[in-house]
């Protein structure tokens, strides 16, 4: 299925959210709560792409039957008005590319594979893996590029060499080096999207298509506008942009975690998504009250007071 979004130099759209799973409770997924937290971060955040099923949707705690009905829920929401990537990416080369097919076959519009964690594979095992699942689907993929995580990065002439295979078209970049990026932007086709939150505007300087963000779930719309400014060349009125929205990084990037913080800001927004599961633990009370604060700084509007 072609993404409703997507352009030639931005594959999957340009301001994507890396999405919450949302769970009752009891700790079972909200399927109510995602088609819900969708059509928020579409109609309201102005997303014109979601990533499902990610590190922040705590995939590594997630059925693959859960991911699936995740997908569909979220594809029968926004489906229509927005680009749905599935997050397709594990340790396992087999796994993943059965993640793959079955998001595939949900209608999914594009993958995230992430660079396979804790084994260490060398970059011919990386060449091999991501290879296999690109030719699972006729989907087109986003390579995850996150050593902070998977212990292993995806070097640039490796990236160089799967920038070659016809559906590997983008990276989502959270390695942070902004000069290997700009490396391989110059040698391939390949569209980047800052994965790292704090480095949005500085990829935006060197050509990236948008950004895969986690604060984007209360601050997409100024994200979007930011990323207009940018390519419209008003490059100082994207910095007030970014500027303006600093606090709101800080308080969910750099205290707790991505997906803890990403929940209490958005029960804070009113709109509640429950608990994370563990190993992943709810924010306590003093880093709620921290980010309640960076929130206010950054001129988001709270709904819980």
């Amino acid at each position: 299925m072609a993404s409703p979004t997507g352009t030639t130099d931005a594959p999957f759209g340009r301001m994507l959210t890396a999405m919450v799973t949302p769970f009752t409770s009891d700790g079972e997924v909200d399927y109510v709560g995602v088609r819900r937290l969708a059509t928020y971060l579409v109609d309201e955040q102005r997303n014109d792409g979601l990533i499902v099923n990610g590190t922040t949707g705590e995939s590594p705690t997630t059925s693959d039957e859960e991911k699936q009905r995740i997908v569909s829920a979220v594809l029968e929401a926004v489906g229509d008005r927005a680009t749905v990537v599935a997050g397709a990416g594990t340790n396992d080369t087999r796994h993943s590319v059965e993640l793959a097919k079955q998001a595939a076959r949900a209608g999914a519009h594009g993958l995230l594979v992430v660079t396979p964690y804790y084994n260490k594979p060398p970059q011919e095992g990386l060449y091999r893996h991501f290879t296999a699942v690109a030719n699972a689907t006729d989907l087109p993929v986003m390579l995850y590029d996150i050593p902070g995580r998977s212990g292993v990065p995806i070097k640039t002439e490796t990236l160089i060499r799967l920038a070659q295979h016809e559906r590997i078209v983008a990276v989502k970049d959270a390695k942070g080096d902004l000069f290997a990026g700009s490396q391989v932007m110059g040698a391939t086709d390949l569209a980047f999207y800052s994965g790292d939150d704090l480095l949005n505007l500085a990829w935006l300087s060197l050509g990236a298509a948008g950004f895969v963000s986690v604060v984007g779930h209360v601050v997409g719309s100024e994200l979007a506008r930011m990323i207009r400014l940018h390519k419209n060349g008003d490059v100082a009125q994207a910095l007030d942009v970014h500027s303006q929205v600093a606090p709101v990084v800080d308080g969910i990037m750099l205290r707790a975690g991505g997906a803890i913080m990403a929940k209490a800001a958005l029960s804070m927004v009113g709109v509640p998504v429950g608990p994370v599961r563990l190993p992943l633990v709810d924010a306590t009370e003093k880093q709620i009250a921290e980010l309640r604060a960076c929130l206010v700084a950054g001129g988001v509007k709270l709904t819980d007071e």
